[in-house]
């Protein structure tokens, strides 16, 4: 078993942990290649999101440089507005990356449950995201996967920005080498980043940058005040045509100065959106008037504006939930049992709405005789007596 470090902070020394430490609750996040637990100190009591990591599939599908990347980049930052690695340890079969919990999850919850917010709340969370972006992009680190399924919610309601396994660190280049991963993405037919919100320079092989990430927060404001993406289509290649042409449209009764924002943001030329170095940086994004009245000094400090959405409560019982320390084969299987049942609990009107999603844009619908899937990904087989 590994140490530990604490992240954010380089003064702290080195701890031994083991996922004996832990009492590990439901699923509460998914990857291709990880899966993220609701987990508990033993010791303190504290809550934390656990983040794990199969050593197999990782090798298997060489991301192991996206894993070492994603640790760096969260060790060296912190920031109230992203998710905060406290501890890393490792086993024989996995990796372990213990995170702030976010109570509230994430903020792609809510528009689903209010279709869309207000220009208040719209506001405020675009200017969360900004201020993650400054600090981010200060440090030479762009996201380059920013979208509502991973920006969290603490249980104050500010934003936990995650996932920063495709991230890029600019001042080392050796380590990520564009023309590399360029000839990769070709190979594999494939780009880093999700459709919806990848920009032009990404599906060309040009060289990315932090303007990237304004690309991505155009959309996201978009999908804000008007509940989808700006770019749709039914199949990933009619979206990247559509990134490409620059084409889309706002809905009738869109808040004009945030369509002056996005007008401003989706611009082909990465050097010509607003908040990029060449046009004076985030100072500029930060005083464009969509933004009038944000206190940029304390943000972090308020009151975000109300959001009135009808989430569930868990069903989950306290005591049944914190079972026994330790993780390991058992208690896997029990934990994605509890949790493929709760998938299960929803309302025929939300199960046609998912099996139309799917229907649209699962290219494993029709093996399923259009039933409703649940779950899927890697399938790891086992020789068993």
């Amino acid at each position: 078993m590994s140490q530990i470090q604490e992240g954010g902070d380089g003064n702290k020394k080195p701890v031994k942990k083991t996922p004996n430490d832990f009492m590990f609750g439901k699923v509460i996040g998914e990857g291709s290649y990880s899966t993220v637990y609701l987990a508990k100190e033993v010791e303190t009591g504290t809550e934390f999101a656990i983040k794990v990591l199969e050593k197999r599939h990782i090798m298997r599908e060489k991301k192991s440089q996206y894993v070492m990347r994603e640790k760096e980049v969260l060790m060296k930052m912190n920031h109230p507005f992203i998710i905060r690695l406290y501890f890393t340890f490792q086993d024989t079969d996995r990796l372990y990356f213990v995170l702030n919990y976010a109570e509230r999850g994430e903020l792609l919850d809510y528009l689903h449950k209010l279709s869309s917010f207000d220009v208040p709340c719209s506001q405020w969370y675009a200017a969360e995201i900004v201020h993650a972006l400054e600090y981010m992009h200060s440090l030479n680190f762009i996201h380059r996967d920013l979208k509502p399924e991973n920006i969290l919610l603490n249980t104050d309601m500010h934003i936990l920005i995650t996932d920063f396994g495709s991230a890029k660190i600019l001042n080392k280049e050796e380590e990520i080498k564009p023309e590399e991963e360029h000839h990769t993405q070709r190979r594999k037919n494939s780009f880093v980043g999700t459709a919806q919100y990848v920009s032009p320079e990404v599906l060309t092989s040009k060289q990315v940058c932090s303007s990237s990430d304004l690309w991505a927060l155009g959309c996201i404001i978009y999908q804000l005040l008007s509940g989808l993406p700006p770019f749709r289509g039914g199949h990933e290649f009619q979206i990247f045509q559509k990134i490409q042409k620059l084409e889309y449209e706002f809905p009738d009764g869109f808040d004009p100065l945030a369509r002056d924002l996005v007008e401003k943001l989706l611009v082909i030329e990465p050097t010509q959106r607003l908040g990029c170095e060449e046009l004076g940086g985030m100072e500029q994004l930060k005083s464009h008037p969509f933004f009038e009245g944000i206190d940029w000094e304390h943000l972090s400090e308020q009151k975000p504006p109300e959001l009135l959405p009808y989430l569930p409560a868990t069903k989950d019982n306290p005591d049944e939930l914190w079972s026994r320390p330790g993780f390991d084969d058992k208690r896997i299987v029990e934990l994605i049992t509890n949790n493929v049942s709760d998938n299960l609990s929803i309302t025929e009107d939300e199960r046609n709405k998912r099996l139309e999603d799917q229907k649209k844009n699962n290219e494993y619908h029709k093996f399923v005789e259009d039933n409703l899937i649940l779950k899927q990904g890697l399938v790891d087989k086992r020789k068993v007596l």
